[in-house]
């Protein structure tokens, strides 16, 4: 079974900073090791479908049908051993990663609800058994599942937002083919210490706006550093590329320097070299560019 086509950039934060002390559930969920990092897909498309088939539907996936939290809200995590942490990282394990299914499709609705056509936007809720004001209501409930000031996750489908890689030092990078794209086990993914994906992201960000502006990827590593700063400054910060990794051959993911070229596009505006930029641009559309063709022909 193909899991579903999404990266994936985490924060995991350490134990001690989801709770004071964390509840017993959650205690319980990391010893045990927390879910598998390949089926995280796989179980979000799961639990979203079995809310739209129950009878009747819910509004949102891991809630009871009054509304509440599922228990899965305590026991859903992603748990990241002290061995897989970065080197030099000084903090004390286990970091954790809530997945707060329900929380990021709440953030989902309530962004449904203000950008949508009002004739989508009718049958959605239609179908949801509520009224608009009752959703938001519903939404607004679901955010407070969150521990920290921001969801620990955010997704995209088909492609990485090239942004996300300057977070991250290209060297870092944890590959494993396995026996082939659709082998479970395949990985591409890069993590770094928390401190270091907000120094890199703040040196980018500034060398960005100088250059282009507030908009378009200043933007983004705008956004994505007062993301990082929601959370615990010892936490570890992960780019993954989850299912895509099923999208790639293995020469071409084992060859894969997108890491490094957007590195590379950074050094090129601080030197002011323009053809540099426009190969390692033209370098990038080819390698992501199939990825597009793909999404547009599905």
């Amino acid at each position: 079974m193909l899991r579903p086509f999404v990266a994936y950039l985490r924060v995991y934060e350490p134990l001690r900073a989801l709770g004071d002390p964390p509840a017993q559930r959650l205690v319980e969920a990391v010893s045990a090791g927390g879910l598998s990092r390949v089926a995280i897909g796989e179980r979000e498309q799961r639990m979203w479908l079995k809310s739209q088939a129950s009878a009747p539907a819910r509004l949102l996936p891991a809630e009871l049908r009054d509304g509440r939290a599922a228990p899965s809200l305590a026991t859903d995590v992603l748990v990241l051993d002290p061995a897989e942490v970065p080197t030099g990282h000084g903090a004390a394990g286990p970091f954790v990663c809530p997945l707060e299914l329900r929380a990021r499709s709440a953030a989902a609705l309530a962004t449904f609800l203000t950008d949508s056509a009002p004739v989508l936007r009718n049958v959605v809720l239609d179908a949801g058994g509520v009224n608009a004001d009752r959703a938001r209501a519903r939404a607004k409930a679901a955010m407070t599942d969150l521990s920290a000031a921001a969801a620990h996750t955010l997704t995209t489908t088909w492609t990485v937002p090239l942004p996300w890689f300057s977070l991250i030092d290209p060297d870092e990078r944890k590959l494993v083919l396995g026996s082939g794209p659709d082998d479970p086990a395949r990985e591409a993914s890069w993590r770094t210490s928390m401190s270091a994906a907000v120094r890199r992201a703040e040196d980018a960000g500034e060398l960005i706006e100088s250059t282009f502006g507030d908009s378009g990827p200043g933007r983004v590593l705008a956004q994505t550093r007062q993301w990082l700063e929601s959370f615990d400054p010892d936490s570890v910060v992960e780019l993954d590329y989850g299912g895509l990794v099923q999208l790639f051959a293995d020469p071409l993911l084992d060859a894969d320097s997108t890491a490094d070229e957007v590195h590379d596009i950074l050094d090129a505006l601080r030197s002011g070299n323009v053809e540099e930029l426009a190969e390692l641009f033209s370098q990038l559309r080819e390698f992501w560019g199939d990825l597009a063709a793909r999404e547009h022909s599905n």
